[in-house]
Order: structure tokens, then C-alpha cells, then sequence
């Protein structure tokens, strides 16, 4: 009953927030407007990540108080959220912002569970007790390099009307139910949050998007799935159960690599923005958006069906 009244409580939050955000961002004119890359043909509001955040933030206050995961997402997801915000008003007025300092505020923000103590440690032994205990280095390194990711690929995926919003709530149901099955109250409640306020903002991002979440929203989003996966799935794990969070955000990792693949095949930049992501090709195949995004629904859904049967065989 807890996890359900947290889950509503984000859907709702959001729910609230982003009428009165569309409204300030159409005063403003902090839209996204039309280019030869974008699908949309009209301007539409950018500033959907800001009820994302303060959705997010408000609820894990709420229910699980100041904990190291709440302070974690409220500190990085803040870096996240300013820059975001940049580089959306950028967007809005027709100009790049330069991907330079995008990457070493991510990469800033990636460092931000390590001072909280929230962090991959090691695996747990397949056979006897105890853990193997990963160096300090490598539990930084591993958990940067996650958590920058992740940051990315969420962000990467974030081109089709309701496709993060619904992609995150879906991984995130998952890592709510692995952390159920390992008994990780304060990650499943974690997890539940970030399900209610995905949700909560997809009723109005799904085809036709009344408002986009912007990169701010999509690597705040990234960013708070990465940490809740270190603080649940990662944690006592086996070296096999590793790929139960791998599988769970399957659906931005498999894009990634996708594109980065043909990118390089290509001779192009690895951060240049194309048109060679998995929603750009299934609709370039006479696919619309709305079945592009349900068929990508279809599959994250069987890959969080694979990560809880994996968790499953080798509990």
C-alpha cells in the first residue's frame, strides 16, 4: 500500500506542476521549435524536466526523507537540471549550446553518489558467504562510468513523443520490482517514485506532446535511474545478476550501441546529433510515431521480463 500511495503521490505531483510549467514556458518562449532533424512541425514547450525534478524530489522527501539516494538525486539532478535548462534555452532560440561543458557537468554529476557513499562495491560469491570487494578505484570508476551512461542514453533516446517518459517508467517498474524481491525497501520506493513521476508526465507527453521534458528532464531522468539501479539492483548482486540492471534500461543501452556502431562505421562524431536512433529508422520504415513508440514499449517490457527471470534463476 506504501508503494502504491508514493507512486500516486509523484504522478500526481507531476500531474499538478506541468500545466503551470507549459504555461510559464509558452510565455517565455522556451519551446522547441521546428528543424530539418525534428519530427514536430510546431513549437512545443521545453521545460517539462523542471516537474520531473520538483516531482521527484518532493516525493523521496516525503516517503524516505534525507537518505543518501534522495541527496544524491537532489545534488546531481540539480547539476543536471541547470544545464539541461541551458542547453534547452539554447534550443529555443535556434543555437547550440557547446558540448563541452554538457560533458563535464554530466561527468560532475556521475561523481555525485560517490560523496554519499552510493556506489558499486563488489559482487557477492556464487558459492560460501560474503563478497568480492572491488578496489576503491574501480567502485569509482564503475560507478561514474554507469551513472555518466546512463545520463546520455536516456537523453540519446529522447526524439519521439512519450519515448523516454514511457521508457523510464517501465525500467524503473522493474528496478521497483527487483529491489521488492531483494527486500530493498528504500530503493523500491525510490523506484516507485520515479514510476509515478514518469507517468505522471507522459499523460501529457505521449502523442501529440503537449510538453517535452528537454534534455534537462531526459538526463535527470537518466541520472535518477542510474543511482536507484546502484542502490538496488547492483547492490548484492552475482556476477551474473550484474546484467539484471543491464537488461532492465535494455532499451536505452541498445540504442546506444546501435548508434554509436554506425556513427563510427560512418566516420561521424560520437555526440553529433542524426538521425541513425532506432525511432529515426522504424519510422523511417513507414512506421508512425505512436506504433514507434508502442513496438519500443514491446520491447523494453521483454527485456524487464528477462531482467526479473535472470534475478529469479540465480536467486
Amino acid at each position: 500500500m506504501r508503494y502504491m500511495v508514493t507512486l500516486f503521490t509523484a504522478l500526481g505531483t507531476v500531474c499538478s506542476l506541468v500545466p503551470l510549467v507549459r504555461a510559464i514556458a509558452l510565455h517565455y518562449g522556451f519551446v522547441d521549435r521546428p528543424t530539418a532533424r525534428k519530427i514536430h512541425r510546431s513549437p512545443i514547450p521545453l521545460m517539462g524536466g523542471i516537474a520531473i525534478f520538483a516531482g521527484c524530489i518532493a516525493t523521496l522527501l516525503v516517503f524516505i526523507g534525507w537518505t543518501p539516494v534522495t541527496s544524491s538525486i537532489l545534488a546531481g539532478g540539480s547539476i543536471l537540471v541547470l544545464t539541461g535548462l541551458i542547453d534547452d534555452w539554447h534550443k529555443s532560440k535556434g543555437t547550440e549550446f557547446p558540448v563541452w561543458p554538457r560533458i563535464i557537468s554530466y561527468a560532475a554529476a556521475a561523481a555525485v553518489p560517490l560523496w554519499f557513499g552510493v556506489e558499486i562495491i563488489g559482487v557477492n560469491r556464487w558459492f560460501g558467504d560474503g563478497m568480492w570487494l572491488f578496489p576503491d578505484w574501480i567502485n569509482a570508476a564503475s560507478t561514474v562510468i554507469w551513472v555518466f551512461a546512463l545520463i546520455n542514453m536516456m537523453n540519446f533516446i529522447d526524439g519521439v513523443d512519450g519515448l523516454a517518459s514511457g521508457i523510464s517508467a517501465i525500467s524503473s517498474l522493474t528496478l521497483f520490482a527487483v529491489a521488492l524481491l531483494k527486500g530493498q525497501t528504500q530503493s523500491a520506493v525510490a523506484a516507485a517514485v520515479v514510476v509515478g513521476a514518469a507517468l505522471g508526465f507522459l499523460i501529457y507527453n505521449f502523442y501529440p506532446a503537449k510538453i517535452f521534458m528537454g534534455d534537462a528532464g531526459a538526463t535527470f531522468l537518466g541520472y535518477t535511474l542510474a543511482v536507484v539501479a546502484v542502490d538496488g539492483a547492483f547492490k548484492s548482486a552475482t556476477a551474473l545478476s550484474i546484467l539484471v540492471p543491464l537488461l532492465a534500461l535494455g532499451v536505452p543501452i541498445l540504442d546506444t550501441a546501435i548508434v554509436f556502431a554506425r556513427r563510427l562505421l560512418l566516420g561521424k562524431g560520437l555526440h553529433t546529433a542524426d538521425k541513425l536512433h532506432t525511432h529515426h529508422s522504424l519510422m523511417h520504415w513507414g512506421l508512425t510515431q505512436t506504433q514507434t513508440v508502442s513496438f519500443l514499449y514491446l520491447v523494453g517490457a521483454i527485456f524487464s521480463l528477462l531482467s526479473i527471470l535472470l534475478l529469479l534463476t540465480v536467486a
